[in-house]
C-alpha cells in the first residue's frame, strides 16, 4: 500500500512519538518549518509536540492521540517526527492501525522512530519512509543532498538511483551550525559482490532488533536490509546486533545488505567490519556493500520501507535502484 506523493499545498504534521520536539533549539524549528514552507506545505503541529516530561519525551496517551489525530485529519498528507529517542516502541500495542490501514499517509522519520515504521508496514501494509526528521530541515548546511532524496522519495514518483553524497559530516551540527567539518566522500565500501532485487527493509538495527519475537517484527524474507547504528554503537555491539537479526525466522532469505556509514565515535573501521561480515556464514554469496548514505551521518537518502530495490555489486563498483 503506497501513500499519495506529497505536493504544493499538502499540510504536513509534526508529532513527537519520542522526543518532544521541546528537545530542539527555536532557531532550528523556525528554519526546518521555512524549509518545508518553500516547498509549498503548509506546516501544523500535534497538540502535545512541546510537552516533555523528566525524561523529553511525553505521555503514551498524548503521543498516541497525536499520532492518531494526524492520520484522521483528511487535510493532513504527510506526518514527520519531530526527532528521535529511546522510547517509540512503548507506542506500538497502543495504535490503532486499522486507522492508519483506512488512511493512508506517508510517515517519515529515523532513529528511534524505526520502531514505528516497520510495526505500521508489518501491520498494514503502508510504505513508510526512513528519513529525516522534521528538525532535520533545521540544518543551516549540508542540507542540499538529504533534500534531495526526500524529494525523489517522497514528491517525485519515478525510480531514483542512491548515488553517494560527494561529502559528507559527523559534527554535532544541532549544537554548532556555524563550525561544519566536511569530508570527502570515496563512495561505497563493496564487501561482498552480488546481483539481486528484493523488498527494503530495515533501519536503526538496534531499534529494529527491538522488535523480535513480536507481532511488529516484519518479515526478513526476500529483503534488502538497509541498516545503520548511531556513536552508541561499537563493533562488538553491531557485531551481535547483527547476528541476532540473523538468527530470525526468514532471515535465511536475505537478499543482500545495505550498511549505513558509522559515526566515528562508534570506533568502527573498514576492516573491523570486513572481518564482521567475513564470519557470518548465514550471508556468505550475497552483496554487503558499506559506507551508504544512510542513518546518523549527514547527509541521508529517505528509504521508502517496504518498496522493491535492485542492487547490483559488481567488480568493486555498487549501484542501488529504488523503486518507490
Amino acid at each position: 500500500m503506497k501513500p499519495s506523493r506529497l505536493q504544493a499545498g499538502d499540510e504536513i504534521r509534526v508529532i513527537a512519538p519520542s522526543r518532544s520536539l521541546a528537545i530542539v533549539k527555536g532557531e532550528q524549528r523556525r528554519l526546518a518549518e521555512e524549509r518545508l514552507t518553500e516547498l509549498g506545505f503548509k506546516v501544523t503541529y500535534g497538540k502535545t509536540v512541546l510537552f516533555h516530561d523528566d525524561f523529553f519525551s511525553n505521555s503514551i496517551e498524548d503521543r498516541i492521540e497525536d499520532l492518531h489525530d494526524a492520520f484522521r485529519d483528511p487535510n493532513v498528507k504527510g506526518i514527520f517526527t519531530a526527532i528521535g529517542g529511546y522510547n517509540a516502541n512503548q507506542l506500538l500495542r497502543y495504535i490503532d492501525y486499522d486507522l492508519i490501514k483506512e488512511n493512508p499517509k506517508v510517515l517519515m522519520g529515523y532513529s528511534d522512530i524505526t520502531a514505528i515504521l516497520l510495526a505500521i508496514y508489518n501491520k498494514t501494509g503502508l510504505t513508510t519512509y526512513s528519513g529525516p526528521h522534521f528538525s532535520t530541515f533545521g540544518m543551516k548546511a549540508g542540507l542540499e543532498y538529504t533534500m534531495e532524496y526526500f524529494k525523489k522519495a517522497v514528491i517525485e514518483s519515478e525510480g531514483f538511483y542512491l548515488e553517494p553524497s560527494e561529502t559528507w559530516s559527523d559534527d554535532s551540527w544541532h549544537l554548532e551550525q556555524d563550525d561544519r567539518t566536511f569530508h570527502p566522500n570515496a563512495g561505497y565500501m563493496v564487501i561482498q559482490e552480488g546481483e539481486v532485487a528484493g523488498t527494503i527493509i530495515g533501519g536503526n538495527l538496534c531499534t529494529l532488533n527491538l522488535l523480535q519475537g513480536t507481532e511488529y517484527m516484519p518479515s526478513l524474507k526476500d529483503s534488502i536490509l538497509f541498516i545503520e547504528d548511531d556513536e552508541e554503537s561499537h563493533p562488538f555491539s553491531f557485531d551481535r546486533d547483527l547476528q541476532s537479526l540473523l538468527h530470525q525466522p526468514g532471515a535465511s532469505g536475505i537478499k543482500g545488505i545495505v550498511i549505513g556509514r558509522f559515526q566515528k565515535d562508534s570506533g568502527m573501521t573498514e576492516y573491523a567490519l570486513q572481518e564482521i561480515i567475513a564470519a557470518k556464514k548465514e550471508i556468505n554469496g550475497i552483496p554487503v556493500i558499506a559506507n551508504a548514505n544512510f542513518g546518523h551521518v549527514h547527509p541521508f537518502v529517505t528509504v521508502p520501507v517496504g518498496s522493491k530495490a535492485v542492487m547490483k555489486v559488481k567488480n568493486g563498483k555498487a549501484t542501488i535502484q529504488i523503486h518507490p
